[in-house]
């Protein structure tokens, strides 16, 4: 029930990734990170059983902190996304497994922004925008139809939002809140985060 999208655009990506925790039928919180910082320019959103995103996401990020500190440099996107991989698939095959869904978005500065959708099975593809979970049905057709890779932050923003709108619209599971994270050159920011009741608002005063 869990939603991830990830957009890669000329000069940035944007991650956005839902804060709902569920267990059973009940909602936990409302407020959970799920977009976990790598490096400086590497962030990873995941979703999956809640022991193990958290565990996974921890161990990823200090391996890549280690490595940097014994070399000097910082591992690419590329070379984030692939040593995540081969450690979701040597873990597939003991017993085990992480039960996690990721999507590993970063700067680089010779290939620019890249973003990597990577599943359970350990399977890993550098695409130009990507969903987890079943909010992605509706959102990778919208972004099918709308998708330019010379857009702006703020159209950027728009069209994630009109990612999250339809995903509130129609999935019976409620997903009120949203986190947005840009991964660009100049690092990681923060963006406003997407709510039920800003898009209500928002609504409201185009109708």
């Amino acid at each position: 029930m869990e939603c991830l999208i990830g957009i890669q655009f000329k000069d940035y990506v944007l991650l956005a990734a839902d804060m709902t925790t569920f267990q059973s039928i009940m909602v936990m919180k409302n407020d959970e990170h799920k977009i976990h910082k790598l490096s400086d320019r590497i962030v990873m959103a995941v979703s999956g059983e809640s022991g193990d995103t958290t565990q996974f996401s921890e161990y990823i990020g200090k391996n890549i902190q280690l490595y940097k500190m014994r070399n000097g440099y910082e591992l690419s996107p590329k070379a984030a996304a692939c040593f995540t991989r081969r450690n979701l698939a040597d873990y597939l095959r003991s017993r085990t497994p992480y039960n996690v869904n990721l999507l590993l978005a970063g700067y680089d500065d010779h290939t620019g922004p890249e973003l990597y959708f990577i599943d359970y099975l350990a399977s890993c593809v550098k695409v130009p925008y990507a969903a987890h979970g079943y909010g992605g049905f509706f959102s990778v057709a919208i972004l099918d139809r709308y998708h330019n890779y010379d857009m702006t932050e703020e159209e950027g923003y728009a069209l994630l939002k009109k990612c999250v709108r339809e995903v509130q619209k129609r999935l019976i599971v409620n997903l009120p809140n949203f986190k947005v994270q840009k991964i660009s050159k100049e690092g990681i920011k923060n963006l406003p985060s997407i709510t039920g009741q800003n898009l209500a608002v928002e609504d409201a005063a185009t109708a």
